[in-house]
């Protein structure tokens, strides 16, 4: 599996240390970065990690951004991609080449709350609830084909960092889960979602 990565790298580090006691039963071939002050760099060489950071303004168009970074996950014979806090939307062609090998987790219950700021939005729109979404990515903006959805309640007093924190360990629990089944092949996208099978 390769993860990709641009910020802090709390779930990158979670998904290493369960790969690591042999609860997840995948190796970590590369992590793939697009910022190069991304604090998940440092967690992942004390993991021992191979990494890589590509930065997007390194390239002339985004289609050759996508070109190299397929090299190199051919390179390491890469079968999967985990999104783990990676702040780019990848091309349709790149998505296209991976079809229902990539898997994201967004801080909301999708469809609501899309994008960058969905826990804030969800708080500030004083939601009973939010949640965690895994799901496979396709061509849009975490329109994708849904997993696994784990509720987090919105308590009366709350702060928003506590909420933050709240949603954060829900998504520690959540996408090993997710990663699990897509290891195991259980995981069948069909035209009203994902099956999964026993």
């Amino acid at each position: 599996m390769a993860i990709f990565v641009s910020g802090t790298g709390t779930n990158m580090e979670n998904i290493a240390r369960r790969v690591q006691s042999g609860d997840l039963d995948c190796e970590i071939a590369l992590v793939v970065c697009d910022n190069r002050a991304a604090y998940a760099l440092e967690r992942a060489r004390r993991f021992g990690l191979k990494c890589i950071v590509i930065e997007r303004e390194d390239f002339k168009n985004k289609a050759e951004f996508d070109r190299v970074i397929t090299e190199k996950l051919r390179e390491q014979r890469v079968d999967g991609i985990l999104l783990a806090g990676f702040m780019r939307i990848l091309g349709p062609d790149f998505v296209r080449s991976w079809r229902w090998k990539i898997l994201n987790i967004h801080p909301s219950l999708l469809p609501k709350y899309p994008g960058v700021h969905a826990i804030r939005e969800a708080f500030e729109a004083k939601e009973k609830d939010t949640g965690v979404t895994i799901h496979f990515v396709d061509e849009g903006v975490d329109t994708g084909p849904i997993i696994l959805q784990r509720k987090v309640p919105i308590e009366h007093g709350d702060t928003l960092e506590a909420l933050e924190a709240r949603v954060h360990a829900t998504e520690y629990e959540l996408y090993p889960e997710a990663i699990k089944l897509f290891l195991a092949g259980k995981l069948v996208v069909e035209k009203e979602g994902v099956k999964i099978v026993q």
